[in-house]
């Protein structure tokens, strides 16, 4: 009864999705071919350069008539601008500041401009970041639930894995990930486990990750994006209770995702683990694909829902081991209104060798903090 329950919860959450995203627009579109000349002469027309400046930097306080907020953009810097989808813009200039939490004084032009002429002003806002460089944010696709993606993000994350059969247990991960540069980040990611040992429950820290990832290619118009990562498991947790390895381990992966501009998306992630002491722990691949499609309510402006199914491969290289295969269907939907506040929920699915191997349901809870505060944005 009670897998008969998840599953009807978890297919309920997909026709729902599936139903608001058919009838509204997508999210991750891009207007390939707005027009940034017409969209200069509506920002010096339509009243955008008397507040902005005819820089982007933001007209003075003598000229707009008020005193800039802490969210008031500057679209001359690459790193406030190249991280934000057109999608956002967008929402933004058609309903308003407010519309995404961002202060009263942005107003609405909704009514004033047509779809198209919004699209030709973004693109020109664009033109104020002058480097090429900055991986754009229509290339920061959902997270997925195991598949780690390419962009460099600012983000934390709290996710948990439940057994949902056998052995009672948990799995937090506290993950914070910081960009730095233009095309970096460093990443720490602290497991915390609880799990029922033969009736008698223990907890602790597991094997805690410091990494830094790379972008080492990024294109808007093919919309693909390539980062490699490496990292160092600190043997952190508790072997003889089955919270770490007991051994300092390197890992190493490549992230590649791809776009298309039906807004489906593939993320891959292929890896290793390679233990300095190999007597203790094995070497270890992984290849992660994730496929999903993002859906927005309000013409793809407002709220996002973006279903997924990943397939997880691991393969521990010993004599006679095997590849464990996992199955992850989930649903990622942003919280906030401005987006920076989402959460996933799915369920983990062993889909081979499934002694000692539960079903996991599986949920996490994300914060962009570069976007916004926690009480922010809502």
């Amino acid at each position: 009864m009670r897998k008969m329950c998840l599953k009807n919860v978890f297919l309920v959450a997909v026709i729902a999705t599936f139903s608001q995203g058919f009838v509204h627009a997508q999210y991750l579109g891009y207007a390939f071919h707005a027009d940034a000349k017409k969209g200069e002469q509506l920002y010096r027309e339509s009243g955008c350069k008397s507040c902005h400046g005819p820089d982007g930097r933001g007209a003075p306080k003598a000229i707009a008539g008020f005193e800039q907020p802490s969210t008031f953009p500057d679209f001359s810097k690459c790193d406030q601008t190249t991280p934000e989808v057109n999608s956002a813009y967008k929402g933004v200039i058609v309903h308003g500041g407010p519309s995404r939490g961002f202060s009263q004084i942005m107003p609405a032009f909704g009514e004033a401009l047509s779809s198209e002429q919004i699209d030709d002003l973004i693109a020109y806002l664009r033109t104020f970041c002058t480097s090429r460089r900055w991986p754009r944010g229509e290339l920061n696709l959902p997270r997925a639930m195991v598949t780690e993606k390419a962009f460099p993000e600012d983000e934390v994350v709290l996710s948990t894995a439940v057994n949902a059969n056998g052995a009672p247990g948990n799995e937090t991960h506290i993950i914070h990930e910081q960009r730095f540069g233009v095309n970096n980040q460093i990443e720490v990611d602290v497991p915390i486990e609880f799990q029922d040992q033969n009736r008698v429950w223990y907890g602790g820290v597991g094997d805690a990750t410091l990494g830094a990832k790379r972008v080492m290619y990024s294109n808007l118009d093919s919309g693909s994006i390539l980062s490699l990562f490496g990292g160092l498991l600190i043997p952190s947790g508790n072997r003889a209770r089955g919270f770490g390895s007991g051994t300092t381990t390197f890992e190493t992966f490549a992230a590649f995702d791809q776009l298309f501009k039906s807004d489906t998306f593939i993320q891959t992630q292929f890896g290793a683990e390679l233990p300095f002491h190999t007597s203790i722990a094995p070497q270890s691949l992984f290849f992660n694909t994730a496929i999903g499609q993002s859906f927005g309510a309000n013409h793809g402006l407002g709220r996002l829902w973006t279903p997924m199914f990943e397939f997880i491969a691991n393969r521990d290289l010993s004599t006679g081991a095997k590849t464990d295969w996992d199955l992850v269907p989930q649903i990622q939907v942003t919280i906030s209104h401005r987006q920076h506040i989402r959460g996933d929920l799915g369920l983990r699915i062993p889909a081979n060798d499934t002694t000692g191997r539960q079903k996991q349901i599986v949920f996490y809870l994300l914060w962009d903090w570069q976007d916004g505060k926690l009480n922010e944005g809502w």
